[in-house]
């Protein structure tokens, strides 16, 4: 049984009427665009599931599906998995040439930020790592794994490492209490950065964190920060496509076509 909140929503389906010429998802379809175009149902705002409109409606789940799949491409909601249906937003802007911390990047856009910490340990770098942060084969280095939530909506997805030379006192931090670059801001301006964005679909620990569709892909952004001649840090931070966006403006008087 519906909830009094859906119970309300799903008052908005009355005028439906499956007489009429008009295919009922069709009908579906515009009562939903014309309460979100109205600003009587907020971003954000959770739609009835499913399992509540098949029942309410007693219409196909195919009737349902085919009218919110239309509204996703659309781009008027977005649906989450294992979560539900929410009116859009457009989504946050992350810059590629300039470090921002996304808990104020949230917070400025009137939404509430939250950190939740996987993993923080030193461990021993593998090849790879060592060759990216430019430390002897087997070096050991800080370790954070942490995603990142907006109003309860995993957005990114943050894998670290951090030189212990560089940042010492980096695996003593609480970063549920203020986040990883807000903190290594705080302790060094960067002499250098690389940026390298890719599109990648995600693997299933990616998918379940970031509670995302099996098929649906990643923005990926990997970061690299240098001070003194040595990488300070290395950030791999995963976005689901869907929520997020990446880029960047700049003087072109600065650079040269070639």
């Amino acid at each position: 049984m519906a909830d009094a909140g859906v119970s309300a929503l799903l008052d908005s389906f009355d005028d439906i009427n499956k007489a009429a010429p008009e295919p009922i998802y069709r009908q579906i379809k515009h009562i939903i665009e014309q309460r979100i175009n109205s600003g009587e149902w907020d971003v954000g705002q959770k739609l009835p599931s499913e399992n509540d409109l098949v029942a309410a409606l007693d219409v196909s789940r195919m009737t349902i599906n085919r009218a919110l799949r239309e509204l996703t491409q659309a781009g008027l909601i977005k649906r989450v998995h294992g979560l539900g249906s929410f009116v859009a937003e457009l989504p946050p802007h992350a810059s590629l040439i300039e470090l921002q911390d996304i808990a104020l990047e949230i917070e400025q856009g009137g939404k509430h930020h939250r950190s939740q910490v996987l993993q923080l340990e030193t461990i021993a770098a593998g090849p790879a790592i060592t060759a990216q942060m430019e430390l002897p084969a087997n070096a050991r280095v800080y370790y954070l794994r942490a995603v990142h939530y907006q109003n309860e909506l995993p957005i990114q997805l943050e894998s670290r490492y951090v030189n212990p030379a560089a940042m010492p006192a980096f695996i003593e931090q609480d970063f549920s209490a203020r986040t990883a670059t807000a903190y290594l801001l705080g302790q060094f301006k960067p002499d250098e950065m690389e940026h390298r964005v890719s599109a990648i679909l995600p693997d299933p620990d990616t998918q379940a964190l970031l509670s995302m569709d099996p098929n649906q892909p990643c923005l990926q952004l990997t970061r690299r920060t240098w001070k003194d001649d040595q990488v300070v840090t290395c950030v791999t931070l995963t976005y689901p496509g869907d929520r997020y966006e990446l880029g960047a403006r700049y003087a072109t008087d600065e650079y040269q076509l070639r």
